[in-house]
């Protein structure tokens, strides 16, 4: 019989009001086991319970609280091979790409318990004598905490554990296609000396308890991860309900290869940033804008690298790309390689679903050519392997298409130029910018995010979380 794993509520394992299977998109006939989908009912208990517990934790000792969020993180270290396990035959990452994420996970916990140590104010002086002024953080209450499908233990990690840290108290709804690292995540959580209430863990469906989430009265912050539309949305209902909101939604990120460029670096950097983690990644590059002279030395050798990708089971050694993670996002992805084709590009390379020893969402990588900035494939997120090759005359025209696009998450630059690097990470309209290196992959000790459509509020990871998940206060005292 399959194994059923309920949500945590208040301290309690508490049954769905129906459960779900979590199938291995690497081999469809793999179930992990049936996941309980929570009702708007189940969403307010777990509201409520943290709601009690927030005096009590909000005020708690700082050493209880890192201590906690260490135990946390040292258990996700030590168990990263069977968690980085679970998430790539959960979610369809490589294995070595879901133990490096699992292990992100468990470093971003042990961060996060110095954080609590850590955090300072200020004493100023008053322009009244006589008077002290204390500037002091403090959480800002019950979090709902919304995270996406493509990094199922990191991204949870990187807000669950900022927001303990704290002293917030977190109502946290994963992605209903990846519930099993959720599962997993809070179950070591529950074990952690957190208080009953704390903590929360409630999956299912954003049209059943996403909404309700964000709207409830008794939730005070929400951070998002996901979908510009919905991302979207969410921000609206904040605003009406005058909640704090922190959103992260995506790019398309721009990967320009300049002239000067170390071609074997230039394009195993564009693979990388294209490509691995099946192009299923908010920073993954698939613009690649590359300038007249090394076009053709890079198109030939991009196409004999991406001949040498193997395509297979998430779990199975010597793979590069596991599968997409659904029916659905593989459907989206072929079709914008057709909705590319039928707007004037070429397909140079892959783009059609492949057939393996097990049934499974299996695609050859994409690469288009002959694309303008004007088409939809350059414009709209595709999240999946597929990229397209936007072809300039230099510098300045590749810099203006660069940051041509509503999103600024991501931006990378190839080059030998000490000149043109400087200036990228200046004028680039990204959050984030990487020089001869791949445009995913950022430190779990730094800021990360984006501008324009990208991300809106304060930015996540790092000591940075503490401007979403902390509240400013100014106190006055009469000596």
């Amino acid at each position: 019989m399959t194994q059923k794993f309920d949500n945590l509520i208040n301290g309690t394992w508490v049954a769905g009001a129906s459960y779900s299977p979590n199938i291995n998109p690497s081999n469809l006939s793999d179930v992990l086991g049936d996941y309980a989908q929570a009702s708007a009912e189940h969403l307010d208990s777990a509201v409520q319970a943290a709601r009690a517990a927030f005096p009590a934790w909000s005020v708690s000792g700082i050493q209880a609280r890192s201590d906690a969020l260490d135990k946390i993180g040292t258990e996700i270290l030590a168990r990263r091979e069977e968690l980085g396990t679970l998430l790539a035959r959960e979610e369809g990452k490589t294995l070595a790409e879901g133990i490096g994420e699992a292990a992100r996970a468990g470093n971003i916990f042990k961060f996060f318990a110095g954080e609590c140590l850590r955090l300072a104010g200020e004493t100023l002086p008053s322009v009244r004598p006589g008077i002290g002024v204390e500037v002091t953080r403090e959480p800002m209450g019950v979090v709902g905490l919304i995270t996406p499908w493509n990094f199922p233990i990191a991204i949870p990690a990187w807000k669950i554990a900022p927001a303990l840290a704290y002293g917030n108290c977190v109502v946290f709804k994963p992605a209903d296609l990846v519930p099993g690292c959720a599962w997993a995540l809070a179950e070591i959580i529950s074990r952690s000396g957190i208080p009953a209430g704390v903590f929360n863990l409630v999956m299912g469906r954003g049209s059943v308890i996403g909404d309700p989430l964000v709207n409830h009265p008794g939730v005070d912050a929400i951070s998002f991860t996901g979908s510009q539309g919905v991302g979207g949305r969410i921000a609206q209902q904040c605003a009406v309900n005058l909640k704090k909101v922190q959103l992260e939604m995506g790019g398309k990120n721009p990967q320009v290869i300049l002239d000067d460029a170390d071609l074997a670096q230039a394009v195993e950097l564009s693979v990388q940033s294209a490509f691995f983690s099946t192009g299923q990644r908010c920073t993954a590059s698939s613009r690649l804008i590359v300038t007249d002279a090394i076009y053709p030395r890079f198109l030939d050798a991009m196409k004999t690298r991406m001949a040498s990708l193997k395509v297979g089971d998430a779990q199975q050694a010597g793979i590069d790309i596991g599968p997409v993670s659904s029916l659905t996002q593989l459907e989206q992805d072929l079709s914008y390689v057709q909705i590319g084709q039928d707007e004037g590009a070429v397909l140079v390379a892959g783009g059609e679903r492949l057939a393996r020893d097990n049934e499974g969402f299996y695609m050859a990588p994409a690469l288009l050519t002959e694309t303008t900035a004007t088409m939809r494939i350059n414009r709209e997120e595709v999240f999946g392997p597929v990229a397209s090759i936007i072809r300039v005359k230099g510098y300045e025209e590749a810099l203006a298409e660069a940051n041509n696009t509503p999103f600024g998450l991501s931006a990378g630059i190839a080059t030998t130029s000490l000149k043109y690097a400087t200036h990228f990470k200046r004028h680039s309209q990204a959050g984030m910018v990487m020089v001869n290196l791949p445009t995913a992959g950022v430190d779990y000790h730094v800021p990360f995010g984006g501008r324009k459509s990208s991300s809106y509020g304060s930015r996540e990871q790092g000591k940075y979380a503490q401007e979403f998940f902390t509240t400013v206060k100014t106190a006055y005292t009469l000596s």
